[in-house]
């Protein structure tokens, strides 16, 4: 159960949400009404790759992100411009933990500045939100 006003807090910055697992299920749910919920599993996936410690697991690791989202008809394809794209390719087959930094960046780039204003300006959100200030306001009224 979600804390009183806690949705109102994911509205502070994307950061917020993608750091709560109520916010970012939330957050997950709206974009695949979307249909964009690629990017938020691509950010999920690289920030799951950078603590990755075993250098086996960083090369098997590195293909399936690559797999998954950068190579051309991935099934989750993210959008990213041809020279991150290139410069990844280039560097798959021996990969590092920096090696989906700037198209992480650009996909983080893209959802602070597109989905996460549409998310905050949602019915789900809204509603989100309005059931918490129900629910605190039942909380701390007893008589009610």
């Amino acid at each position: 159960r979600s804390n009183a006003g806690e949705a109102m807090a994911w509205s502070e910055s994307v950061d917020t949400l993608l750091a709560n697992k109520d916010g970012l299920a939330a957050f997950r749910t709206f974009l695949k009404s979307e249909f964009s919920e690629e990017n938020v599993e691509f950010w999920l996936a690289c920030e799951d790759f950078k603590k990755t410690k075993s250098s086996t697991k960083i090369a098997s690791k590195a293909q399936r992100i690559y797999s998954d989202f950068i190579q051309a008809d991935a099934p989750k394809e993210i959008n990213i411009d041809f020279h991150t794209k290139t410069h990844i390719s280039w560097n798959i087959s021996e990969p590092t933990l920096r090696c989906f930094d700037d198209a992480q960046r650009l996909i983080y780039s893209l959802m602070a500045k597109d989905s996460f204003p549409r998310f905050l300006r949602s019915e789900a959100y809204k509603e989100l939100v309005k059931k918490q200030q129900n629910g605190n306001q039942k909380r701390w009224i007893p008589f009610l």
